[in-house]
């Protein structure tokens, strides 16, 4: 089995410490992550029991808050829609809240401490230098447990290995391991055995709508040469 848990994050909050500098608090990858992070809410609704993903529509099965911000706002807009939206289509509305709750989850939580400096003088930005290592190191011993040594997940630690892989964002877990190995490590463990068949289905359609999402925004990339 994996070792035992550390103080509870979300998925989300452990994703955006993952990318993030210790030292400058600059974000690596952060339009991949922000994606990540999305879909990383719609995975933990699933696995409190309160939205599902059936023929890749969400919908929800039990609005009672959970009394996480982060997870709330979006089970209440979900519930909010007279129709079920795609996962795609909530891993993009969602984006932009979830990224910047994660922010704040973590100032509230003392893992990260707000920077805010002027770039050329003129420019302001927003960095968020590590306070409080021990959870990020508690995440990546997991990671290192469940991907190198082949310890079995639980289906956080399994979510989160699959929201990694979907996202292409291997290397913020492991930067200096072997790429491919890494990459087919986590794609076994992303369709591995799951106990709950919701959450199989809410990864699934998470790292779907995570890998045509990134897909497009390469490809447009490439075109405008941006």
């Amino acid at each position: 089995m994996e070792p035992s848990t550390e103080a509870f994050t979300t998925l989300g909050e452990q994703l955006l410490l993952l990318s993030l500098d210790d030292e400058s608090g600059h974000a690596k990858d952060s339009a991949k992550v922000a994606l990540a992070i999305s879909a990383a809410v719609l995975v933990e609704l699933v696995l409190a029991d309160r939205v599902d993903v059936a023929d890749d529509k969400v919908v929800v099965v039990d609005a009672t808050p959970l009394g996480e911000p982060a997870l709330d706002t979006a089970l209440a807009a979900i519930a909010g829609k007279d129709k079920p939206g795609s996962a795609k289509d909530w891993i993009n509305q969602l984006k932009a809240d979830s990224v910047a709750r994660a922010n704040t989850g973590l100032i509230e939580k003392g893992l990260v401490r707000e920077e805010k400096k002027k770039v050329l003088g003129l420019f302001p930005v927003r960095r968020y230098p590590e306070a409080d290592g021990s959870v990020e190191a508690a995440v990546r011993q997991r990671l290192d447990a469940v991907v190198l040594r082949g310890a079995t997940p639980n289906e956080r630690t399994a979510s989160l290995v699959a929201l990694l892989h979907g996202a292409r964002l291997h290397r913020l877990a492991f930067p200096d391991a072997d790429a491919r190995r890494i990459a087919a490590a986590m794609e076994s463990i992303s369709h591995d055995q799951w106990s709950a068949t919701a959450v199989r289905r809410a990864v699934k359609a998470a790292e779907d709508a995570l890998a045509t999402i990134i897909a497009v925004t390469v490809t447009t990339t490439v075109i405008t040469g941006s």
